[in-house]
């Protein structure tokens, strides 16, 4: 009778201690999954670098910016914004373009993008990761640094999403041309809160 109370007691302790272990457990969010916004999160540092996010411009051809599935969002491709001067950004990397003009064109790909990714989802805090990215680089059949070049645009998503979080699958390749003679042109998805 003592050893079956004693068993009794014993269970009862070791499943309301597993009951506690599992409530905290099932109050953490889950790796990979929406977390809320943290205070100063990427607005926070859009703010911090001084960006100028544009509001998107309707597309010409037959398509749309970003097409929402769930919790991903995929952003259509997209080339740089218009130069500080005023002027376009054209060139082909290996030809007429360096490294760091490229690098500097992907980044202005990543300031429109964010523009777009915020017109679709209200608050850049509303992102949840950088999932995919695909960056073109208009290039010379001998041309090979296009990563370095996409670096551009990668590292901005860094900058404005973290380290674990700006830093995505990613595709860096060379074509032999690009609309209007753009140097760059980046498509991603991001994961974004329902």
């Amino acid at each position: 009778m003592r050893t079956r109370l004693v068993t009794h007691g014993l269970a009862l302790v070791v499943g309301a201690a597993a009951g506690l272990l599992l409530t905290r457990w099932l109050d953490q969010p889950a790796q990979g999954m929406a977390q809320a916004p943290r205070a100063g999160g990427a607005e926070g540092r859009v703010r911090q670098l001084k960006l100028d996010l544009p509001k998107p411009t309707k597309p010409t051809n037959t398509l749309v910016s970003a097409v929402r599935v769930g919790d991903l969002l995929f952003v259509s491709g997209m080339g740089p914004a218009a130069k500080p001067d005023g002027s376009t950004w054209t060139g082909r990397l290996g030809q007429n373009m360096d490294v760091k003009e490229g690098r500097e064109a992907a980044r202005s790909v990543g300031i429109q993008m964010l523009g777009a990714v915020r017109a679709e989802v209200g608050s850049l805090d509303n992102v949840v990761r950088v999932v995919k990215t695909l960056g073109m680089v208009n290039a010379t059949p001998d041309f090979k640094q296009h990563p370095q070049v996409i670096n551009g645009f990668s590292d901005l998503m860094v900058d404005v999403f973290g380290e674990e979080n700006g830093k995505s699958a990613r595709s860096a390749v060379g074509m032999s041309s690009l609309p209007n003679g753009i140097p760059v042109e980046v498509e991603a998805v991001f994961q974004v809160r329902k």
